[in-house]
């Protein structure tokens, strides 16, 4: 099994389950065990401080979007680039947390980008094997770019960039006419 920790899976145009359809979702841990990963395009209009005042008594002066993560329970989840705060390194400096002690700190940071999450995507073991072989999903290395700082189409600018770098390759220049109606 070759491991996608720090992918992007990409739903597929034909995968048409309401709780995935047209989301990009960072493999946060990939094994033998199973999958966890977190929809990185679905924000919803609730921010972290609003959420922090009903589990916590600390204050918040965030006010970043909370992200719906998936349909799976979970506890509040931060993806970020604090490795002192970290429970699970992605990819190179890409980290997630969901200890309180941590999740607590990483409120008080304003230097570097980070994301909150509620909820999750999870697989068994063999589960999200099984969508790759249907083509529900694609599959491209994440980058920093693409986890904090997603467009609104992010599904679509993700795609198309797929697209592009797996259909063009096989396109020959030297044998397309100049005058494509001659074909």
């Amino acid at each position: 099994m070759k491991s996608l920790q720090g992918h992007l899976l990409v739903a597929s145009p034909q995968l048409l389950d309401p709780n995935f359809a047209k989301t990009i979702v960072l493999m946060v841990e990939h094994n033998e065990d199973g999958v966890l990963g977190l929809i990185l395009n679905r924000s919803t209009d609730v921010t972290i401080g609003q959420v922090w005042k009903q589990v916590s008594e600390t204050s918040c002066e965030r006010h970043d979007p909370l992200h719906h993560g998936g349909p799976c329970e979970g506890p509040l989840m931060v993806l970020h680039m604090h490795k002192s705060a970290s429970e699970v390194e992605i990819s190179s400096g890409i980290y997630f947390s969901s200890e309180k002690d941590h999740v607590e700190w990483l409120l008080e940071q304003h230097d570097d980008p980070i994301k909150f999450f509620v909820g999750c995507a999870g697989w068994a073991p063999g589960q999200l094997e099984s969508e790759l072989a249907t083509d529900s999903w694609l599959t491209v290395a994440a980058t920093a770019d693409d986890i904090f700082n997603g467009s609104e189409d992010q599904w679509g600018t993700v795609t198309r960039q797929i697209m592009r770098s797996t259909a063009y390759p096989s396109l020959n220049p030297r044998i397309v006419p100049e005058d494509p109606s001659m074909n």
